[in-house]
């Protein structure tokens, strides 16, 4: 369907992949997810004057021949020497021009010929990796594409015929089983470490029978693509964490991936993974016991894969907890000790906080007793970790004074609907009855993680606050159809939508904020809702009740930050929004034609001017937004 023009353009070589501070030569703007950037062009007094300078296309369509669709277009481009690299829904691969947005060329991997994803939410893919070759000094950019993991040249977009099979590496092979390579996905960005290219893998949480694909996580040389090493995150016979895998399930569990970016310390060598949960997010009874290393971060040795230490946030998961985002690698100085830290966001509205190099906590994380499961034939752990400090960013929980509450009428309706279920603190696992969770499967923080002002020790944060309803639900394999064909578990989930009479949140607004979280006092310093719920607002029995201004969007994107001292974050707003990094207030918003739906970048372009770049849409109607002062504005280049 799609045409790839290879128009070869002008490469500076430098030492390295990108001049520091002047581009954004990672997904997250380095390989610490930091997520920040030391341009200070744009600042609260002029970043009203800010314009859209261009827009880009990815134009996917429907296409019925391969019964797929195109889903949100989540990508935060890199920028090297002058030229964005971005991959779209579809995993292609488009350079475009940094001043312009013009299209210098395109590939396609051709992702959707083996169909629709098992994901539910349709194709997605957040980000390439790059990598300059230390011999030759040209620049390569790597596409992980559903199980291809594909090597191009920067300058035309051509795969580099030495790497793998003509370009490519087949991932669905060398894993610790054979696997169905189209229930095998990837939906972030590799991680690169010297001459390594470091890839986890993405499978979809609706897809739990046994030896559905597992975890691995893998090293493969980049110049060839010969693999270096392999950690198991499900660990096999005679490895450590393998005793906390009863019943044998270590031999037929899967899942337990990497699906989330990775973080690396480049000068130590060590590389962090934020591994997800096995299968079945929801129930455990096939898979008794701790469960290592599923919901844990681990801390790997970059150039061997040995594990140096880890932390399990949560115990045989039961709730779809899963660390959605890259480890944010701070410096922070707590009571007067500086310290090289990790900070692990969760789904559950929490910051797990660790000494990076030794894994210790900064502040002491305790072992609490939880609620425990009714559903049969489920054993779910009786205690989970609890941080100390900072406290949870996000509510936790939910009580009947959570219930809608913009009317008593609606409040005593929303009460009467919440009484059918369970309730409870956080960890209230799901049951027969159906329990409602707060935070939801959205978390909390997700994909979009945090980012990080080194001048003041502050991590940025864009919340959700939406529950989910867990009810559990007998497994009949007779009724097995679409998306569940194949399945084999003894039980399974109906995540109910957590709403009520048409439409109507069950719980009350706000359902998205921004966080500032002092890591260095182990505080919250602010905390502002976000966004805005336009869907909701269009609730026929809403219409004429007053609401707040700001009832929050729901979504995984995250935040950047700036030296200008300003936080840009879209979050799946229909805008993009900059707030003050010390106070919290929201200085400018941009409506967007769209849906915001992924987290921005910046970067300075050869003509001298500072961009914010984000993208937007999803399924046909998609594009990448390029935001800049006017040449002409106080304060722009000339």
């Amino acid at each position: 369907m799609f045409s790839r023009s290879a128009l070869p353009f002008l490469i500076v070589i430098a030492a390295s992949i990108g001049v520091g501070g002047q581009q954004w030569p990672h997904y997250a703007g380095d390989q610490a997810a930091s997520h920040y950037s030391p341009l200070d062009q744009i600042t609260a007094t002029n970043v009203n004057t800010l314009q859209v300078a261009w827009e880009w296309r990815p134009n996917e369509k429907v296409l019925s021949e391969w019964g797929t669709r195109p889903g949100a277009f989540q990508n935060t481009p890199l920028m090297i020497d002058g030229v964005l690299y971005v991959s779209t829904p579809y995993n292609q691969v488009a350079a475009l021009d940094a001043v312009s947005g013009k299209e210098l060329w395109r590939y396609d991997p051709k992702a959707y010929e083996d169909g629709q994803p098992a994901n539910g939410q349709g194709f997605a893919h957040r980000g390439v990796v790059a990598w300059r070759d230390p011999s030759t000094r040209q620049l390569r950019i790597f596409i992980n594409a559903r199980y291809k993991l594909i090597q191009l040249d920067a300058a035309t977009g051509l795969p580099v015929p030495a790497f793998g099979q003509g370009g490519t590496l087949d991932l669905s092979t060398g894993l610790v089983w054979a696997i169905n390579k189209k229930h095998y996905t990837n939906t972030s960005p590799p991680i690169v470490y010297q001459n390594l290219i470091i890839v986890g893998n993405g499978v979809g949480d609706r897809l739990t029978y046994k030896n559905d694909p597992p975890g691995d996580v893998r090293a493969f040389d980049a110049r060839t693509g010969k693999l270096v090493w392999k950690f198991n995150t499900i660990p096999q016979r005679g490895e450590f964490g393998n005793n906390t895998w009863d019943g044998g399930s270590w031999q037929f569990t899967g899942h337990t991936n990497v699906w989330a970016p990775m973080s690396l310390d480049e000068a130590r060598g060590l590389i962090y993974l934020p591994v997800s949960t096995p299968s079945n997010d929801y129930y455990g009874g096939r898979r008794p016991g701790q469960n290592l290393f599923a919901e844990s971060i681990v801390c790997l040795d970059a150039v061997t894969g040995e594990r140096k230490w880890h932390f399990q946030i949560v115990h045989h998961g039961l709730w779809d907890y899963d660390p959605a985002s890259a480890p944010n690698l701070v410096t922070i100085t707590v009571d007067n000790k500086r310290i090289d830290a990790v900070v692990q966001l969760t789904k559950q509205g929490w910051a797990f906080v660790f000494d990076r190099v030794t894994g210790r906590p900064v502040w002491p994380i305790e072992e609490r007793p939880v609620p425990r499961s009714d559903v049969p034939g489920e054993a779910s752990w009786p205690t989970q970790p609890f941080p100390t400090k900072p406290p949870a960013f996000e509510s936790q929980g939910v009580t009947l004074d959570d219930a809608f509450d913009a009317t008593p009428a609606l409040k005593e309706a929303a009460q009467a609907e919440l009484k059918k279920y369970r309730l409870g603190p956080i960890y209230t696992p799901p049951s027969l009855q159906g329990t409602v969770v707060l935070p939801g499967v959205w978390g909390g923080a997700n994909w979009g993680g945090g980012a990080f002002d080194p001048e003041t020790g502050r991590l940025f944060v864009k919340t959700t606050r939406s529950p989910g309803i867990f009810k559990m639900e007998r497994f009949e394999p007779a009724s097995q159809a679409g998306d569940r064909a194949g399945e084999v578990d003894a039980e399974w989930v109906n995540r109910t939508q957590p709403g009520f009479i048409d439409g109507v949140p069950i719980l009350k607004p706000p359902y998205a904020h921004l966080v500032a979280i002092d890591l260095n006092r182990g505080e919250i310093a602010w905390k502002v809702p976000f966004g805005d719920a336009p869907e909701v607002r269009r609730v026929p029995a809403l219409q004429g009740v007053a609401l707040p201004e700001r009832l929050g969007a729901i979504g995984p994107p995250g935040a950047i930050v700036t030296k200008g001292g300003l936080v840009f974050v879209g979050g799946n707003d229909m805008a993009l929004s900059a707030f003050d990094t010390r106070t919290g207030r929201e200085v400018w918003r941009h409506v967007l034609p769209r849906q915001a739906t992924a987290t921005p970048m910046t970067y300075l372009a050869p003509d001298g001017r500072q961009f914010v770049v984000i993208a937007t849409g999803r399924g046909e109607d998609t594009s990448l937004v390029a935001l800049a002062i006017p040449r002409n504005a106080p304060g722009a280049a000339q």
